[in-house]
């Protein structure tokens, strides 16, 4: 009896010593979803209200700064991931040149960038589920009432601008609100009609149609939000 009950005890510790070291193993997944570093990236939560006639980089940035400190966060410099093309005396601006080196996480302190290029390579972590607002609210996008997933870059796929050769990408370099002009915009859900490069492309999707008042941004899936990065 007594030797049975050894060769009992035995099996649960056995049995018990793996299910233990697979818990721990769970637990340090990380099954939330969530991490731990310095929140230094999101969408935001409105735009300037007045279509892409943001104020210029200038006034995009501020827009970004603005929101951060109301969010905790305003110790920290924001840029708009914003580029400009080189039209009407202004000079050109590349998104990927104004938002520092990375890397960068959303609110809730999940990593979407280790740096410049991982941002602009397949493998980045901006979807829907992490490209948040500075409150750590998932964003509407594609299949939502309202859709709000185009988001305002003025950019190439790769981060710079367009050429001033190219037709008018960004609003007059984020001075028009009106039906002249076009603005380029991406996709933070990167979702589209289809499964084409471009449709699902965080940056790079598609431009506006009718210009760039709110209505004509709203009428292709936006709201005239911005992407908002620490430059650190």
């Amino acid at each position: 009896m007594a030797r049975g009950l050894r060769v009992t005890l035995s099996s649960v510790l056995v049995l018990a010593v793996p299910f233990g070291i697979v818990a721990c193993a769970g637990m340090a997944g990380g099954g939330s979803g969530g991490g731990s570093g310095p929140f230094s990236f999101f969408v935001t939560s409105t735009g300037t209200g007045n279509g892409a006639n943001l104020g210029g980089l200038t006034g995009a940035d501020q827009h970004c700064q603005s929101l951060a400190a109301a969010a905790g966060a305003g110790g920290q410099t924001w840029r708009a991931y914003l580029s400009t093309q080189a039209r009407d005396g202004a000079a050109t601006v590349n998104a990927r040149d104004r938002i520092g080196k990375g890397p960068w996480y959303n609110k809730k302190g999940e990593l979407i960038a280790r740096d410049v290029e991982h941002l602009h390579s397949a493998s980045n972590n901006i979807a829907k589920a992490t490209a948040l607002n500075e409150k750590g609210e998932v964003v509407s996008g594609r299949g939502d009432t309202p859709n709000r997933h185009d988001i305002l870059t003025g950019s190439r796929s790769d981060g710079n601008a367009f050429s001033p050769n190219d037709p008018d990408m960004t609003c007059g370099n984020w001075t028009r609100s009106g039906a002249e002009g076009a603005v380029m915009v991406g996709h933070h859900d990167k979702i589209g009609p289809t499964g084409d490069p471009w449709a699902t492309s965080w940056n790079s999707s598609h431009q506006s149609r009718g210009g760039c008042s709110l209505p004509a941004l709203k009428g292709t899936g936006g709201d005239g939000l911005l992407y908002c990065f620490a430059a650190q």
